[in-house]
């Protein structure tokens, strides 16, 4: 019985699972890590087609049934712990396939981004919403804060929409593959990331004022190094660029 505290959904339908597959641009001799393998149906799928596969199941009971589902693989390695502790800085290179719980979307993200070291690419299953956040780009509604930050580290794509339907039992909201590609280094360069990203955060909390009002309190001539910045101090947050915004972070860190 999926526990919904834990944002058990089932993806079943086989043709969606082998899209996810084509998406994720497999190899051989590829490592996949795969966090809530849920039912095993997408890891039997991966292990057929990866050199190994690390699956993490936080669900003790699920996590029970799976050692008997996988038995007969032995490129899979079975994890019961908590994703977002998982110690992903010492995997050689990995990529990432997942249908990922809703309730941990965002900052699984982070945690992920966060040991983008050795992690090539993720192909994630997630809220439509969420998904179409990450992808946006600026002057949109959509645009905003986790946009920039997950475009600052990657390259996210919107490749198909998944119906509700599609999974059981079936919840209230339709999903989305998202494919990310790891950038080498970040989209834009930047003097000082977190205050970049502390810049980038002030700005979105209060998205519906001009831009001076939004940065107004980080220093009093803001009007100024927005004017330094080649950006109209009339402008709203969401019409920013990411190059723009990390052009006007220098300029604020640099004087």
């Amino acid at each position: 019985m999926p526990k919904r505290h834990l944002g058990q959904v089932f993806l079943y339908d086989p043709s969606i699972l082998r899209r996810i597959i084509q998406v994720a641009q497999l190899s051989e001799e590829d490592l996949i890590v795969e966090i809530g393998p849920g039912l095993g149906r997408l890891t039997k799928m991966l292990a057929e087609r990866v050199k190994n596969v690390i699956a993490i199941e936080l669900d003790e009971e699920l996590f029970e049934a799976l050692k008997v589902q996988l038995t007969d693989y032995n490129n899979v390695k079975l994890i019961h712990g908590d994703a977002l502790k998982y110690t992903y800085e010492n995997l050689p290179e990995f990529k990432v396939v997942a249908n990922i719980p809703y309730y941990i979307t965002t900052p699984l993200i982070f945690r992920l981004l966060d040991t983008r070291k050795n992690l090539k690419s993720m192909t994630l299953t997630i809220q439509k919403e969420v998904a179409e956040r990450i992808v946006a780009a600026s002057g949109g509604k959509d645009y905003g804060v986790l946009s920039v930050m997950v475009q600052y580290y990657a390259e996210p794509k919107l490749k198909f929409i998944i119906p509700k339907g599609a999974f059981r039992p079936v919840p209230k909201i339709d999903s989305a593959l998202v494919h990310f590609k790891i950038l080498e280094k970040p989209s834009v360069q930047v003097k000082d990331e977190e205050f970049f990203f502390r810049v980038v955060k002030m700005a979105f909390s209060q998205r519906r004022k001009m831009i001076s009002n939004a940065l107004r309190g980080l220093r009093e001539d803001i009007k100024d190094k927005l004017a330094e910045a080649g950006i109209d101090s009339n402008r709203r947050p969401e019409t920013l660029s990411i190059e723009e915004f990390a052009q006007l972070s220098d300029v604020l860190r640099s004087s």
